[in-house]
């Protein structure tokens, strides 16, 4: 069995797509997923299963929330060494030391383009500093992201790919929860 976190993007946020944490764990055990944890109301799911398919998680996991919710939420799935790779590369915490409350990662579905890439980095006149490794957008709100103009509806129309964002905060919470 591999562990796993889903990603679910734009649920329970100004009262838009409502889905209370115990009925989308009763939800996801019909598909047979083991140890099924939430955390938070923002859609962070913890489980096991032995599929190693991610793509084909997230596609179950969304059409499991639109069949029995009636939502459309995109889902993103890392598996827990992908999680733990996530932690442990963010620059700003790494090489800079910066303050936890500040911090935030965007995870894509996919590696954008540098192209793409250089755009937000372009179209950007704000204190926010971001650092691109991978399929993960590592951001800096210097201060405070409640004050940002630089919100992930910009973020997924300027790098062309869809996208969740977590605070630092639960980045690490969710990490110290797969480890147990």
């Amino acid at each position: 069995m591999t562990k796993y976190i889903a990603l679910l993007r734009g649920i329970n946020v100004s009262g838009q797509k409502l889905i209370k944490m115990d009925a989308l764990r009763t939800s996801l055990a019909k598909l047979k997923y083991k140890n099924i944890q939430t955390y938070i109301q923002s859609g962070n799911i913890l489980f096991e299963w032995s599929e190693t398919n991610q793509k084909k998680l997230e596609d179950e996991i969304h059409q499991n929330i639109m069949d029995i919710f009636g939502f459309d939420v995109p889902v993103l799935v890392r598996s827990q060494k992908e999680w733990k790779d996530t932690f442990e590369n963010n620059p700003f915490v790494n090489d800079r030391n910066e303050e936890i409350t500040k911090l935030y990662v965007t995870l894509l579905s996919e590696k954008p383009s540098i192209e793409n890439f250089e755009l937000l980095m372009n179209f950007r006149d704000w204190p926010e500093e971001m650092i691109l490794k991978g399929k993960n957008l590592y951001i800096f709100y210097s201060n405070g992201a409640g004050k940002s103009k630089l919100d992930l509806n910009t973020i997924e129309r300027k790098l062309k790919v869809k996208g969740t964002s977590r605070n630092w905060k639960t980045t690490t919470k969710l990490k110290e929860m797969l480890e147990v």
